[in-house]
């Protein structure tokens, strides 16, 4: 069983490693900060790690900015907000098909107890799906 969920895991190691690093910036620098500060604890965090990043990538033609991009294969959005909804999902989503990347991370600092969730590009026949 253990196999079969670590086979399905999009990049294990990658994405534990930016979980973990969350976890680190949400236990050093609290609930009730600006996202520039967590983003910031983020990027000191990932050069220490020695992974690969962009920060604040533009995406594509739309006008929008990615908060990070890790090793071109995870995006991440960082959020500092009460409770994430539907349209922070959405976001997520449309960034991995404008930068066809399989995998998002939204971390919302805010929540008392971190849980980044892991956002899956979803694809049907000729048409995109946002979920």
């Amino acid at each position: 069983m253990e196999n079969n969920i670590a086979k399905k895991v999009i990049y294990p190691e990658l994405s534990y490693t930016t979980v973990g690093i969350a976890y680190s910036v949400h236990n050093e620098v609290g609930r009730y900060s600006r996202e520039k500060q967590y983003g910031d604890v983020f990027e000191t965090k990932l050069k220490e790690a020695g992974i690969p990043f962009k920060r604040e990538l533009k995406v594509g033609d739309t006008g929008n900015i990615i908060d990070f991009l890790i090793d071109d294969k995870i995006a991440v959005e960082l959020k500092a907000k009460r409770m994430l909804v539907k349209e922070d999902y959405y976001q997520l989503q449309r960034y991995l098909q404008c930068l066809d990347i399989k995998l998002g991370l939204l971390v919302n600092f805010r929540s008392k107890y971190l849980s980044p969730t892991r956002v899956v590009k979803i694809e049907t026949e000729n048409k995109t799906k946002f979920v």
